[in-house]
C-alpha cells in the first residue's frame, strides 16, 4: 500500500514549477494496464497541457506537443502499420501513429462491433503512451465502408460518375462516414481522383471519369461529404484523394510490378506525357480537393519523368505544399517507397527529403524506425523535415478531433447497414445505370410481364455486383456480404400473375416449348482491383456471347445488362439485343436496377466514359478520325 504523504501548498508549487522547468521528453515504458494515480494537493493547481485543451487553437495545440516529443514519438507519428503486423505493445512504446487494414484486413469477428472492439482496444494503447497521443485508422472505404460485412456496398466511382450528381455523391460520402465512425475508423483512403486515359487499366471503376472537371467536381462533392465540409460534424472521416498525381495516365507496358504472378501492365507504370499534359489533365482534382478541405494526400505508385512519384521531390514539395498550398500530410502507398531504387536506407531518405510525411510500411515497422532515425543522426533528413511532417499529422489528428473522440462512436451503429443508407445506394444504382439501346419498346417492363427468362450468374450474385474491395481486396463472387441481387429485385418488382424464371446458363427446361416475353441476361465481369484487372481485351467472353443467344432464342425480346468496371467491346453482338444497359458494379443494392427496368424511375445516366467500338481504338484517341460508339455523355432517358 502507497503510503500519502501531505506537504504544504507552497512547497508543492515549488516543486511543481521546478519538475516542470527541469522535465524533459523521455521515452518512458507504460505496461499494459493504467492505475491511476490518488489524488493529492497538487491536483488543485496542475494545468492540462495546452495541446489537451479543445479551446486552444489547433495551431498552438500542435506546436505545444511538438515541443515535448522525443524524435523516437516524432519518428513514430510518421509511422503507420498493417493491423496484424503490430504487436500492440509497441503502439505505446513506439507511439505509432497509425494502423490500417488493407483490403481484406477485417478482425476475426467480421461484424461492426467486431470492428469497434478492434480499433477500439488499439486505440487504447495509444492512448497510454506518455504523451497520449491518439493513433488514426485507415482502411479503403472505397465504395462503402466494405471490407465490413453489413454495410452497405455503394456503387463504384464509374456509377457515380454517371449520375453527374455532386448532391447525391456528397450524401454518399456522408453516410460511409457515419458508418466508418461507427467503427472507429477515422480515415478513409479515398476517393480516387484519377482521370483514367486507358480503361484497360484494372482500377478505371475506382475513378468517376476521363473528364478532369467532372472527376474534380465529384471528388470535390465526395470529400465534403466525408468530412462534413468543414470538421464540425463528430461523424467526420479524414478524406485522402489518391493517387498523387497520374496514376490514370500510365502506359500501356510500362508497369514493373507483378502480383500473385500477374504481370500488372498499366497500374504502377509510367505516366509518359509533358508536364503541361499531366497539369491539365491530372493535377486540377487535387488542387479541388484542396479546397474542399483534404487534409490527407496519397502518393502514387506511377512514374513521371524517369522518378517514382513517392521520390519526386519537385511534385510533392514544390507543387503540391509550394503552388498549391497544401497543408495538410502526404501518406505513401503499400510498400510505396520500397519501388525506390536503391537500398532500404536510401529509401527512406529520398522518400521524407522528397515530402513524404507518413510511410505505409505496412510490415517491418521497426526497420523504418530505425532507418530513419538513423537518417536523422546522419544528417541525411534534416530535423526540419521531421518536424514539418509530425506537425501536419498532428493538425489533421487534432482537426478531426481524435484528441476529444478517440474511440468509435456507439450511437452510429444502428446506421451500418441501416433502411436508410440503404435507400441512398438504391437511389444511386438507378441514377448510375445508362441506357444505351431501346429498340421495340422493350424498356420499361410491364410489371404484369407474364413470363420473363433470367440468366447469368450476376444476376442472383451480390459479389459481382459490388466487384472489388469488398470484404476481400480482389472481391470475390457469392453471398459475401447482406444485399439485394438483382434477380431478388426483378422478382420483387413484378406482379403476382408474372412467372420469373431463373437459370444462371440459359437453360429453360422446365418450361417445356414456351417462349418468354422478356429474357434478362446478365453478363460481365468477375471482380478484381488493381493491376490484377489490367486486361488487354475487352471483349465480351465467348460463354456471355452464347449464353446471350441461348436466351434469345427463347425470347420475344431480350435485355442485356453489363456488370463491369469499364466499357467493353459489344459492338458486333449489340444488334442482336433489343435494349442493352451499362449497370457498372452496383453495389449491394440491386433493387435500384429494378426500378428502372420496370419504369419506377427514368434511366437518367449518362457515359462518363467513351466507349469504344473496338480494341482498336483502346486507348480512345480524341483526334481520331473514327467515332466512339458511344461518346462520353450518351445515355438514353
Amino acid at each position: 500500500m502507497r503510503r500519502k504523504i501531505f506537504l504544504p501548498v507552497n512547497v508543492l508549487l515549488i516543486f511543481g514549477v521546478l519538475l516542470a522547468a527541469c522535465a524533459a521528453p523521455t521515452e518512458t515504458p507504460v505496461g499494459p494496464t493504467v492505475t491511476p494515480l490518488e489524488p493529492t494537493a497538487t491536483a488543485e493547481v496542475a494545468t492540462a497541457p495546452a495541446y489537451k485543451d479543445p479551446q486552444v487553437l489547433i495551431e498552438e495545440r500542435v506546436e505545444d506537443l511538438l515541443s515535448r516529443m522525443t524524435l523516437a514519438e516524432k519518428i513514430g507519428q510518421m509511422t503507420l502499420v498493417e493491423k496484424n503486423s503490430i504487436q500492440p505493445q509497441d503502439i505505446t512504446d513506439k507511439s505509432i501513429g497509425g494502423l490500417l487494414s488493407g483490403g481484406g484486413g477485417y478482425p476475426g469477428r467480421n461484424t461492426p462491433e467486431g470492428w469497434a472492439d478492434m480499433v477500439n482496444g488499439f486505440q487504447e494503447y495509444a492512448l497510454r503512451a506518455r504523451l497520449g497521443i491518439p493513433l488514426i485508422y485507415g482502411v479503403d472505404a472505397v465504395h462503402g465502408h466494405g471490407n465490413v460485412k453489413g454495410a452497405v456496398v455503394f456503387p463504384h466511382n464509374i456509377g457515380l460518375g454517371a449520375t453527374r450528381d455532386p448532391d447525391l455523391v456528397e450524401q454518399v460520402g456522408q453516410a460511409t462516414a457515419e458508418e466508418m465512425a461507427a467503427t472507429g475508423t477515422y480515415w478513409n483512403f479515398a476517393p480516387v481522383v484519377a482521370v483514367p486515359q486507358d480503361i484497360r487499366w484494372g482500377r478505371t471503376y475506382e475513378g468517376y471519369s476521363e473528364n478532369t472537371e467532372l472527376v474534380s467536381t465529384l471528388a470535390s462533392a465526395y470529400i465534403r461529404g466525408l468530412q462534413n465540409s468543414d470538421f464540425s460534424n463528430p461523424s467526420i472521416v479524414l478524406a485522402t484523394p489518391k493517387h498523387y498525381v497520374g496514376d490514370g495516365g500510365t502506359t500501356w507496358g510500362s508497369s514493373d510490378t507483378v502480383i500473385w504472378e500477374k504481370q500488372f501492365m498499366l497500374d504502377q507504370g509510367v505516366t509518359d506525357v509533358d508536364e503541361a499534359t499531366l497539369r491539365a489533365v491530372h493535377l486540377p482534382p487535387y488542387a479541388e480537393a484542396i479546397e474542399a478541405g483534404a487534409m490527407s494526400i496519397m502518393v502514387s505508385f506511377s512514374g513521371w519523368g524517369g522518378l517514382k512519384m513517392h521520390a519526386q521531390k519537385y511534385l510533392l514539395t514544390d507543387v503540391l505544399k509550394g503552388e498549391l498550398g497544401f497543408k495538410g500530410f502526404l501518406v505513401s502507398d503499400w510498400q510505396g517507397i520500397d519501388q525506390i531504387p536503391g537500398d532500404y536506407y536510401s529509401d527512406i531518405v529520398t522518400s521524407i527529403n522528397a515530402g513524404l510525411d507518413m510511410i505505409m510500411v505496412p510490415y517491418d515497422y521497426d526497420a523504418f524506425i530505425d532507418g530513419l532515425t538513423k537518417a536523422v543522426n546522419n544528417g541525411d533528413v534534416p530535423m526540419g523535415r521531421i518536424d514539418d511532417a509530425v506537425r501536419r499529422i498532428l493538425a489533421a489528428k487534432f482537426q478531426l478531433g481524435l484528441f476529444e473522440r478517440p474511440f468509435s462512436d456507439e450511437s452510429l451503429l444502428p446506421l451500418v447497414g441501416s433502411d436508410e443508407h440503404r435507400a441512398l445506394a438504391r437511389e444511386a444504382v438507378r441514377k448510375s445505370l445508362v441506357l444505351l439501346k431501346n429498340d421495340n419498346d422493350a424498356l420499361p417492363l410491364a410489371k404484369d410481364t407474364p413470363l420473363i427468362f433470367v440468366a447469368g450468374i450476376g444476376a442472383d450474385d451480390v459479389g459481382i455486383q459490388c466487384g472489388g474491395w469488398t470484404i476481400e481486396w480482389q472481391g470475390e463472387s457469392g453471398n459475401i456480404t447482406p444485399g439485394t441481387t438483382i434477380l431478388e429485385a426483378i422478382k420483387s418488382a413484378v406482379s403476382d400473375d408474372t412467372t420469373v424464371v431463373y437459370n444462371r446458363w440459359g437453360r429453360f427446361e422446365t418450361v417445356t416449348d414456351e417462349i418468354a416475353d422478356v429474357g434478362i441476361v446478365v453478363v460481365g465481369e468477375m471482380p478484381y482491383a488493381e493491376g490484377i484487372g489490367d486486361r488487354a481485351d475487352l471483349t465480351l467472353s465467348e460463354e456471355d456471347v452464347a449464353l446471350i443467344k441461348l436466351v434469345r432464342e427463347r425470347s420475344e425480346k431480350i435485355v442485356v445488362i453489363l456488370i463491369s468496371g469499364r466499357p467493353m467491346i459489344i459492338t458486333e453482338h449489340l444488334g442482336q439485343w433489343d435494349a442493352f444497359v451499362a449497370a457498372w458494379l452496383p453495389g449491394t443494392e440491386g433493387g435500384g436496377v429494378a426500378d428502372v427496368l420496370f419504369g419506377d424511375y427514368p434511366f437518367t445516366g449518362k457515359l462518363s466514359y467513351r466507349w469504344p467500338r473496338s480494341m482498336e481504338q483502346v486507348p480512345l484517341d480524341p483526334d481520331s478520325a473514327e467515332a466512339p460508339l458511344f461518346p462520353f455523355g450518351y445515355g438514353l432517358d
